[in-house]
């Protein structure tokens, strides 16, 4: 039998937005955080069970009374309950801060008997609050933490995070000639945010995540007054080695091949996540170079990428623009990719067993 999944749940700032003055007192004062209501839903249909605990300083004193406390509070259960969302706890600490209690957050009083049970995963339940007295709540009782005050997490990310088993992955390459920063989520599409310094190129790459529908980050410091050749072939081998950490062991991915016309121009390309590195390429570019990009780099990448990936490619090319060639073979590879990486299943495409 499975262990339950638990995410406890701060309120304030939260799943309602905290007023100046840190106390919803009146319903003037209600408003639900954004994407809140679809990422637990997200969340609860992925089997996750929910547990308030909230700081609720002075609640039941003249300075706020539980009268005005209870409008608003019913008033958001309500509406999660319309939207399928019940809690399996509602835990509130009344104290104040100076009475320095183990039932407020990041104390653990109000969850002992979650402390006692055996019966749910510690390493697939979260905690999402506003404040670092959450994170170490969280620390307190050993799950993981998700803060919404930081800039780094919003709803939707944090949906994804507990419910789509991402497959991410980042990258640092560094050597005397470069320094590049790669990383994709497989699972999420997003603007790709490209800056290796090489206009075209950069241009290039933002193809591959757009075509290739995963969320692509890529960043290269080097030595281009000397030479175009380390930013290209590095910014490959990143990527490649990104790609090759956030596939892990290939479960659902599968053999593809993609055809692209660019006005004149036509691209073919057929890639296999073979583990074994392998290139081919049948084209030859009417122009030296586009832009800063030497096109005699365009096959060198592609090369560089399979060798990190461990991606059998082959890809051809023909027509009479240059850049419409290149990009199409970005685009082309880009396409290719999006159908090999998607999940499909759970089974490994080989009769190996790995790959």
């Amino acid at each position: 039998m499975n262990a339950r999944k638990l995410l406890f749940l701060d309120r304030d700032g939260t799943l309602i937005v905290e007023p100046p003055d840190e106390q919803v007192d009146s319903f003037d004062k209600f408003a639900m955080i954004d994407g809140v209501i679809a990422a637990l839903q997200k969340c609860v249909a992925a089997g996750y069970e929910l547990v308030m605990v909230t700081n609720q300083d002075g609640l039941g004193t003249p300075a706020f009374p539980q009268s005005a406390f209870d409008g608003p509070q019913n008033l958001l259960l309500q509406i999660l309950g319309s939207q399928g969302l019940r809690f399996r706890d509602v835990l509130i600490d009344a104290s104040l801060p100076a009475e320095g209690r183990d039932t407020r957050k990041p104390g653990t009083g109000l969850v002992h008997h979650y402390l006692a049970d055996d019966g749910w995963s510690r390493v697939q339940s979260a905690m999402v609050g506003d404040r670092e007295t959450d994170a170490r709540f969280a620390a307190n009782l050993g799950i993981r933490a998700f803060r919404l005050d930081t800039g780094e997490w919003d709803w939707p990310g944090i949906a994804h995070a507990l419910c789509d088993a991402p497959r991410r992955a980042r990258v640092e390459r560094a050597t005397k000639e470069t320094r590049v920063v790669a990383s994709v989520d497989l699972d999420r599409t997003a603007e790709p945010i490209v800056n290796a310094g090489i206009g075209f190129f950069d241009h290039m790459l933002e193809q591959i995540g757009k075509h290739g529908g995963f969320a692509l980050e890529l960043r290269c410091t080097g030595d281009t007054h000397v030479d175009e050749h380390h930013s290209v072939e590095d910014s490959a081998l990143a990527l490649g080695e990104a790609l090759r950490a956030a596939l892990g062991d290939k479960r659902g991915t599968a053999r593809y091949g993609f055809t692209l016309p660019m006005d004149e121009a036509q691209a073919s390309a057929v890639v296999d996540l073979s583990g074994r590195a392998c290139f081919l390429f049948d084209g030859a570019f009417p122009r030296d170079r586009i832009g800063g990009l030497p096109t005699e780099l365009v096959p060198h990448f592609f090369r560089s990428l399979c060798d990190a990936l461990g991606a059998n490619l082959h890809l051809s090319v023909r027509g009479d623009n240059a850049h419409h060639m290149v990009e199409a073979c970005f685009k082309a590879v880009g396409r290719a990719l999006r159908m090999a990486l998607r999940r499909d299943g759970a089974e490994l495409p080989s009769t190996k067993g790995a790959l």
